[in-house]
């Protein structure tokens, strides 16, 4: 360890009663995080291996949406400092978005237990700990678990990350791109998997093949990738997750009552098992929030603050055009009110032109037990500004509930990096019970809204309705009159095809329903609301 972290504390003498001088190297860092508005409370500064209480770390409001950063080894205290962060901008008023992928954050609801764990850290970090629950929703992809259901119209999805969710390589991510211009010109709107599926069939057959031909066509063998892909998804249960009623990304941005941010939390215990799936979800609620929100610039406290899980598994296998899209979606974001704090491992799991944007770090222990470890644990040093710590070290020297951390300061500019002993949230560190979190659910103004699925009528009844003749309107009558009368039987392909409906359909470009839906960087449709 380096002479500059393990200097001993000073040792002048002070009167009985009044607070210990900071070591001169303390002070400096202490001083960094002297912020005059308002800010979050992390915990208290640690120097030469103690906590001094008097060096309190924090995070200016203001600098929460430039984005952050939360890392460090499995066990180390993660989600207790979602939790801790959470709480903090739920009682300045601000929302707050939570990926709860164990399942445990749920007790950010309740009010937390004393113990004699909790009042010693509170003692050590001189933080005034009162059991306090905060207002909170509670969500689940498609019903999947305890919370009301979240679900996305296969329309408003996009092609692109629907391709990510179906591991589709580039050029099927292209043809499926194809595939939903044509919905989209064509009045079909793809609510679920059926109505993609039915699209997909229609334009390979022979009928079909010919709508495409002048943008480039869709092989039959890119379609079976395609089709084979929805039936293997749709077979591990993930066709709930698409349909009606559509959830609005703005019941997010709402505060209680009392003038505190409402904490939106999504149980993903139920799907942790299908990592691609819900971090894709994930991603769809931050491209639609960014998709509907105005540009507001910098402001005195952020419209959300989103924290997003594992966030390693987004940028797994992702293409280039994939990942642009994300750094994009994250630069931009930040000027409609959103912070974004990215939740992972290492600082590695995230991309350079991504990480470049997270100005505020917490960063809890690494492990450095293999080669790549170690490497690991260096390419993470080399994150991090100049500092009087020895990192390497200190790193893997961290307990549960401490970290190294480094913010943007009012001005914007990176704070010394500071070890520090977190504080203890002031809610329940652990779920609640299932009856209480069922309750909860059921009486929340949003059950009524969104637990029950509707089908209505969408691409799939559209292709493959067969209306008896006293439905048709007056063009299919006329039309009917002029058709031969010997004429085989068509089959029911050439039925939807040649019937006034489906030409209605495709006379309507340019119309309310038929005009071709504007889509965004990940091709996300905004809703007609």
């Amino acid at each position: 360890m380096s002479e500059r972290e393990t200097m001993p504390p000073a040792t002048t003498s002070e009167p009985p009663g009044s607070a210990r001088a900071l070591p001169r190297e303390a002070l400096e860092i202490a001083s960094g995080y002297a912020f005059t508005g308002p800010a979050l409370d992390l915990g208290a500064l640690m120097w030469g291996g103690e906590c001094l209480p008097d060096a309190q770390i924090r995070i200016p409001l203001t600098m929460l949406n430039r984005h952050g950063l939360v890392a460090g080894a499995t066990g180390t205290g993660k989600t207790k400092t979602l939790q801790l962060v959470a709480e903090q901008l739920s009682a300045q008023g601000v929302p707050v978005f939570l990926a709860d992928i164990k399942g445990d954050l749920s007790g950010v609801s309740a009010a937390g237990q004393p113990n004699d764990t909790v009042r010693a850290r509170a003692a050590e970090v001189h933080q005034e700990w009162t059991p306090t629950g905060f207002p909170a929703e509670f969500y689940a992809l498609g019903g999947l678990g305890h919370g009301i259901p979240v679900r996305a119209t296969v329309t408003s999805f996009g092609p692109v990350l629907l391709a990510k969710v179906l591991r589709l390589n580039q050029t099927q991510e292209q043809s499926l791109g194809l595939i939903f211009h044509y919905a989209d010109t064509k009045g079909l709107e793809l609510v679920d998997l059926k109505d993609l599926r039915a699209v997909v069939a229609f334009l390979t057959s022979d009928e079909g093949r010919a709508e495409l031909k002048g943008i480039g066509g869709l092989s039959a063998a890119t379609a079976g990738v395609i089709l084979r892909s929805l039936t293997a998804f749709e077979a591990q249960g993930m066709a709930d997750f698409f349909g009606e009623p559509e959830f609005d990304t703005a019941e997010f941005l709402r505060t209680a009552p009392d003038g505190r941010g409402v904490v939106s939390v999504l149980e993903l215990a139920a799907v942790q098992d299908r990592p691609q799936l819900f971090s894709t979800f994930l991603m769809w609620l931050l491209a639609d929030l960014f998709h509907d929100l105005p540009e507001i610039g910098d402001a005195e406290k952020p419209g959300l603050v989103f924290f997003f899980d594992e966030a390693h598994l987004l940028f797994d296998d992702a293409s280039e055009a994939f990942l642009d899209a994300i750094t994009q979606t994250v630069r931009l974001i930040r000027s409609k009110g959103v912070g974004v704090f990215f939740v992972t491992q290492t600082p590695k799991d995230v991309p350079s032109d991504v990480l470049a944007q997270l100005g505020n770090r917490v960063q809890h222990a690494l492990r450095a037990f293999t080669p790549d470890d170690q490497k690991a644990l260096k390419a993470t040093v080399k994150t991090f500004p100049n500092s009087a710590y020895d990192l390497e070290e200190l790193l893997t020297g961290l307990g549960t509930g401490e970290a190294v951390v480094t913010v943007l300061s009012e001005k914007g500019a990176p704070t010394p990096v500071a070890a520090t002993r977190l504080r203890a949230p002031a809610s329940l560190m652990g779920p609640l019970d299932g009856p209480a979190l069922d309750e909860a659910v059921r009486t929340s103004a949003l059950y009524g809204r969104y637990a029950q699925a509707v089908d209505r009528e969408s691409a799939y009844e559209k292709l493959t309705s067969d209306r008896p003749a006293g439905a048709k309107g007056p063009e299919e009558i006329k039309e009917a009159a002029r058709a031969p009368k010997a004429k085989p039987q068509p089959s029911m392909v050439e039925q939807v095809v040649g019937s006034g409906m489906f030409k209605s359909l495709a006379r309507s470009v340019g119309t309310q329903i038929g005009r071709e839906i504007t889509r965004s960087l990940f091709g996300t449709a905004r809703r007609r609301r």
